[in-house]
Formats: structure tokens, sequence, C-alpha cells
């Protein structure tokens, strides 16, 4: 059975592709637009996955798609009779509707001279995020959740996986929503494009409690455990805010209304100064998100029992929140897939087809790496079209058939405080550079930040960068000892080691941990190995391979990115690009 997984029409589309339930191939389709979070249907992310498999269309038992019009009809209708929302939101929605239908007619275009002769099934939004997590999860028996914006007229699910089985027991329902809630703050402190919650939560850390009752208001909490908006201060409700995309590149309309400002004070403008009052207002947003998930974790912990828990959904993607689970609910262990948003939710309905069709599990997704790969002949390719720029900007290239010599030059050359590109293997699935599309630099040096955000990112100051840690290490350098592949939570740094590695511990002492294992990434091991034995220190600062643009996915791409910015060498497969040092 060949399941071909969509998430479509929507941003962060992707693509992925299982053989008898297990993974092949996935992979997003900004990485080929070149456009965040592109949304729209993902033609060149299926014309990869077909190739990764070695299949053809025609080959497809069944195309599973995350989205499902007739799931929770009932309430949709129920909530237009009694709510009566303007007749464009309605319109919006209706058309969206329609594009999920012609998937069929989108297989025919994108691929003329093959037939699909397969199976078309919708999935419904939260079932693929909960299918996502739990089926990829190591859990034989655990509570499953979905919490994010919107889907399928519902904001959060929730339901018990064991083994083959997945229930889908409850749901919170539009209008309320906790991924809204978090967005709506992020335009009103002045991060206004899509995907921008992250840099609020980066900046919570640089606030205190003092206005967590001024932002209270905004949420209540329920008995049952679910939430609910005061929706006086929101517009999606009754208003057209739905997302658009123009060339790709998804967009969403003010989320919050007047009364928010009238309550807040006005709305930062996107390039004012961020004040106290900013930040203070972004730790109130994290707090009370918190107060909501831990709400919600807590009373489904009651009611199932349990010690694990898989999570999904876009507000899966809140690092810190993940990182207190432990701490704050009775689970001991939690999981979370590397894309939980969005993009997942192509596995998740794959995932779910494959067990609609009576599949058994095919084990945990230990890593990430299922996109694009690219050998030394294709680098040393690319490499000699473009000597001549290389050798106008005093670029020297080696080419290394000891990859032990070629660890011990890079992790040299970071340990000496240079900016290293670091592209090999296959590329991450998901929004996390884990190793394989990276940049990387040294988490000894307290100007790290400062040297980056110079010399490639030109971001934002406030905006933190990752440790990749050896597994085996963590104890002794974090004050728990979960495993993160995915770098999906954020842990308190020992006190003890902050002042050793300040480019990789947040203002609040945490760090995003990401462990990496020999047995799925054995060359970023052996990089990070080699530098420990030159500094001690058993990790490396992480960040994504791009400037302002999605992770580079090709060759091209990083080489490009290499030469328009100021990193000090490129690493290709075998091969280190160096550019000359200047005074």
């Amino acid at each position: 059975m060949i399941i071909l997984g969509l998430n479509a029409y929507h941003a962060d589309s992707a693509a992925c592709i299982l053989r008898d339930g297990k993974l092949l191939a996935a992979v997003e389709e900004e990485r080929f637009r070149r456009i965040k979070h592109w949304a729209g249907f993902p033609s060149q992310s299926i014309a990869y996955c077909l190739q990764e498999a070695g299949v053809r269309l025609s080959d497809v038992t069944h195309v599973a798609i995350n989205r499902n019009n007739r799931a929770n009809f009932g309430r949709k209708i129920a909530y237009v009779i009694k709510a009566r929302p303007s007749i464009s939101a309605i319109r919006d929605r209706l058309r969206n509707r329609a594009k999920w239908a012609s998937v069929g007619e989108e297989l025919a275009q994108a691929f003329p001279s093959e037939q699909f002769g397969g199976s078309v099934e919708h999935v419904e939004h939260h079932l693929a995020h909960l299918a996502s997590a739990f089926y990829a999860s190591p859990f034989r028996d655990a509570l499953a959740v979905s919490v994010d914006g919107f889907g399928d007229f519902a904001s959060a699910a929730w339901g018990r996986g064991s083994d083959s089985s997945l229930s889908v027991d409850g749901r919170v329902l539009f209008p309320h929503s906790l991924g809204i809630f978090y967005q709506a703050m992020t335009q009103y402190l002045g991060f206004p494009h899509y995907g921008d919650e992250y840099k609020l939560m980066g900046l919570a850390a640089y606030g205190d409690r003092s206005l967590i009752d001024e932002v209270r208001p905004l949420l209540s909490l329920k008995d049952d455990g679910t939430f609910e908006l005061n929706l006086k201060y929101f517009r999606h409700h009754n208003e057209n805010t739905a997302y658009e995309w123009r060339g790709g590149s998804p967009s969403s309309a003010e989320l919050f209304s007047k009364a928010l400002e009238e309550l807040l004070g006005p709305a930062r403008e996107q390039n004012a100064e961020i004040t106290d009052r900013t930040k203070n207002l972004a730790f109130a947003t994290q707090a009370v998100f918190e107060e909501a998930f831990f709400h919600l974790l807590n009373t489904l912990q009651k009611k199932y029992g349990g010690d694990s828990v898989a999570l999904a959904g876009g507000c899966a993607y809140n690092s810190v929140a993940n990182g207190k689970i432990g701490d704050r609910t009775p689970f001991k262990h939690s999981y979370l897939q590397s894309a939980a948003g969005d993009a997942g939710g192509a596995i998740g309905s794959a995932l779910a087809v494959w067990h609609r069709h009576g599949g058994k599990r095919a084990g945990e997704m230990t890593h990430a790496y299922w996109g694009p790969q690219f050998d030394d002949a294709e680098a040393e390719k690319l490499l000699k079209s473009r000597d001549s720029e290389l050798k106008s900007q005093k670029c020297t290239v080696t080419h290394y058939s000891d990859e032990s010599a070629m660890y011990d030059t890079v992790a040299r050359s970071i340990a000496d405080g240079n900016v290293i590109g670091w592209f090999q293997g296959r590329m991450e699935w998901g929004p996390r550079a884990l190793g394989n599309r990276s940049i990387l630099g040294d988490p000894r040096r307290a100007d790290m930040k400062n040297i980056l955000n110079l010399k490639i990112k030109r971001r934002e100051s406030f905006r933190p960068f990752a440790p990749s840690v050896l597994r085996e290490a963590v104890p002794d350098w974090f004050e728990r000892e979960d495993n993160v592949p995915f770098m999906m939570q954020v842990f308190p740094i020992r006190p003890s080691r902050r002042a050793e590695i300040p480019a990789v511990t947040h203002v609040d002492g945490t760090g995003r941990l990401q462990t990496v294992h020999k047995e799925t990434n054995p060359r970023y091991y052996g990089l990070i190995e080699t530098f420990k034995k030159l500094t001690g220190v058993p990790m490396v600062l992480n960040t994504s391979f791009n400037e302002n643009e999605p992770v580079v996915c090709r060759l091209e791409e990083a080489l490009d990115c290499f030469l328009r910015t100021k990193m000090d060498v490129l690493v290709l497969e075998n091969y280190v690009v160096t550019r000359q040092q200047t005074a």
C-alpha cells in the first residue's frame, strides 16, 4: 500500500509518502519554492516524494489529506445560524472548501503524463494531528492532544491512543482557540507576519509577571479542562480574517479588536521600540497560554490516567511550555514529532489512512532526516562551476576523504570563533535545523550571538540560539535528562554551567535543547564529539542555515547564502570552503 499524505491550501504545505506504513520521504513545499510557509498545492513536494520512493503517481494507492469538510458539519451550521458571521467570511471559507475538493484535478494538472487511479481520502484536521504524534511516538498507550489555531471548525482535540487504534473523544470548537489568543497577542505586540509567534515566545524571557492580570481577561478556563476566549477582544468570529496567500506567502488580517487596545493600550507598531511593557506583555501572554495549556493537560490526565502524552498542532511548537510538562503535570514522558504544526498533518493523514485500512504500527520516528540529499560528485560539479566567484571572494576549496580529518578542521574553526555553514545528508523535516542544514558556532563565546546577527542572521537581538548536545552529556549540563532530538523543548541549564556556554543560554537560564545521537546522525555527532575533545564542551551552537528565507534545501542555495553573507566556512558534504580571514 502506497499512501501520499498532503497538507495543501494552507501555510506550510507539505507532502510525504508511506510504503506499507513506513515513511520514505517528507518535505515542505517552501524549501523548493523559497517562500516561507508557502501555501497552496505542494506539487514539487509530491514530485520529490514519488522520486525518492521510486514510484509513479499511478502506483499510489491512496492520497490522504488533512482536512475533512464534513467534520463537525452540524456545529458549523448551528454556529452560522446563531452568530450570523459576515457574508465575505462565509464566501472565503466556501472558496477554500472548494479548493480542498479539487485535489484530483490538481494532480492531473501537475502530472499530466500520469494517471492516478487510487482514492482520495479526507482525514479530519485534528485527527491528522493526533495521528502524527501518537503513531510516530514510542508509546503503545498514551493520551494524544492537538492544540492549534483552527482546522475543520475545531481548535483542539484529544483522545487515547492504544497500539493501532486512536480515538477522538473531545474537541474545543470555533470560535474559541488558544492558537488565536497567542497569534492575536503576537500581532498586537508588533510581530504581524505568519509564524511570528516564536518571536513573542523568545521576548517573554525578558519580561516579568507584573501584567499577567491585565491579560487574563482575554481567556477563561472551564471545569472540563477547556478554555474560552472573551470574544469582545477578537475579530475572527464575526469578520473576514481568513488566511490569504499571494504568490504562496500566507498572511492574516488583524485578529484583535479595538476593545483589546482599550484594555491594554495602543498596539505596538512593527518597528517601534520594544519597551519594558512590551516585554512584560509578552511574558504575560506566555504565562496565560501556559495556564490554559496545563489546565487542559492536567484535567485530561485525571480523566485518562497514564504518564505519557503525545502532542501536536501549532501550539505544540511552544517549546517553552513543552519543557515544563514534566514539572507542571503528572506526565513523565512526552513526544512531539519534528513537524508538529500543519506540515505534520501530511504524515498524520497518511498514517491515519494506513491504520484505517488495517495497517499496523511501523515504529517510532527517531529522526527528522526525510528530505532531499546530494553527494560529493554534485558538490564538486557546483564548486567547479562557481570557481571564479569563489576566487574573487578569496575562498579555498578542500576535499576530505578522511571524515575524522574534516571533523578536526571544522571543530578547530568553530573553536577559533568562526561561523560555519554545515550542509550534509538528507534535509530535515519540520522547521528546525537539526544538524544537516545548520549554521554552527562556539557556544562558549558571549559575543557569538552578535557575531551571527552581524554576519548572517540580521534578526532581533532578543532571539536565542540553540545548543546541539551529545545525548549522553545532557545530564551534566541540563537539569532534565530528557531525550529531545527535534529541539522542541526548553529546559533549565544547570546554574554551574551557564557561564561556560553563554551563547546558548537564554536570559532566564534556559536553553532549547537538541540531543544528538550517533545512531541517527553519525556525522554531526562526530563533529560535536571532536569539538568536545578540543574544548571539553560537548555541544555546538546550532541555528538554521538561511538568511531571511526558508532553510536551504539544495547545494546551490547553501553556496549562495555563504557567498552573500560573511560566513567563514562552508561544508558541503566532504568539501570544505574556507574564506580567507581579513584584518
